[in-house]
């Protein structure tokens, strides 16, 4: 598989992988409220429940929709139609999505270090593998660090991305401390004069307490070698489990201070809706989005194009 830069082909081709893995929310979003306008209904307040039920069915979640519907409700005179009503939901899903500004990955040295975290089977090492990919292909020297010891299937996996993006890893003994993994790959990576060092955990169940602990330990690790690192620490979410992400994210994020998200599996079982509720409730940018396997199915969010594909 060759990492190359994406292309406008290749932008195009993933908004409509994107299009298609939205398809059961704009299903929700459009279809569905086309219907709550059969036989000339008008904007009142049995029609407002309706459409505030269909927006949670969507994994807006609750406070989101309620909030959606505030506006609508401020808005009611200029609502017709379904088409004037898909507007202002346009309108205001947008706002929410954009609200948020991504930070700049700028170390002030080298290597710029970015820490991976969430809990078992999200995508974390594929999402590290793309990334790591994405850099390469740009001209970056970037190493990877399997400080996931506790799963040999991983340490494996992340091997072969590594190769896949040509890029450096270091690796240690499946049980190894990951601590150490890590301590070595930032030795390693200013040795080699790395650009970027991406760091994989353990899956983490967020409510395990010491494991947490053990997590919070790799932090340390990585900023007693360089004081201002991790530079990012990107949590990895998995759209299908929908609500569920929120509070994994809040939990995570108050013991690492998360500085970015990641949203895979937008391929089809996903709600996409969720995605607009992670933005609502969570104060922390929503980075990337994966529709699929393939390298180039992880890319930079863009909440117009996220929006475009919902409706």
């Amino acid at each position: 598989m060759n990492a190359k830069p994406s292309n406008n082909s290749d932008k195009k081709g993933f908004f409509n992988r994107l299009k298609r893995g939205l398809s059961k929310t704009r299903e929700i979003l459009t279809t569905d409220i086309d219907d709550l306008f059969t036989g000339n209904r008008k904007l009142d307040d049995d029609l407002l429940e309706e459409l505030e039920e269909l927006l949670i069915t969507s994994d807006i979640g609750v406070s989101t929709a309620m909030d959606i519907m505030d506006t609508i409700s401020k808005k009611a005179s200029e609502i017709k139609d379904a088409t004037s009503l898909k507007q202002v939901l346009k309108d205001e899903i947008a706002g929410i999505m954009g609200h948020v500004t991504p930070l700049v990955e700028t170390a002030p040295e080298k290597p710029h270090v970015v820490m991976v975290v969430g809990v078992n089977g999200v995508g974390k090492t594929t999402t590290i593998g793309k990334l790591a990919a994405r850099q390469t292909a740009q001209g970056k020297k970037v190493l990877i660090a399997a400080a996931d010891t506790f799963r040999a299937a991983a340490i494996e996996q992340l091997t072969i991305w590594a190769e896949r993006a040509q890029a450096d890893i270091v690796k240690h003994k499946a049980n190894a401390d990951p601590s150490a993994v890590v301590f070595d790959s930032i030795e390693a990576a200013r040795s080699r004069n790395m650009d970027i060092v991406y760091i994989d955990t353990a899956g983490r169940l967020h409510t395990k307490i010491n494991l947490m602990e053990e997590i919070k330990k790799i932090k340390r690790t990585i900023a007693k070698k360089i004081p201002q690192a991790p530079h990012e620490i990107i949590l990895v979410l998995d759209a299908t489990t929908g609500q569920n992400a929120i509070s994994q994210a809040t939990l995570f994020n108050e013991a690492l201070d998360i500085t970015g998200l990641a949203l895979t599996k937008l391929d089809g079982t996903a709600k996409g809706g969720i995605a607009v509720s992670i933005s609502s409730a969570l104060n922390i940018p929503l980075k990337y989005i994966g529709v699929g396997e393939q390298i180039d199915d992880l890319q930079d969010f863009d909440p117009k194009a996220f929006v475009e594909a919902l409706f």
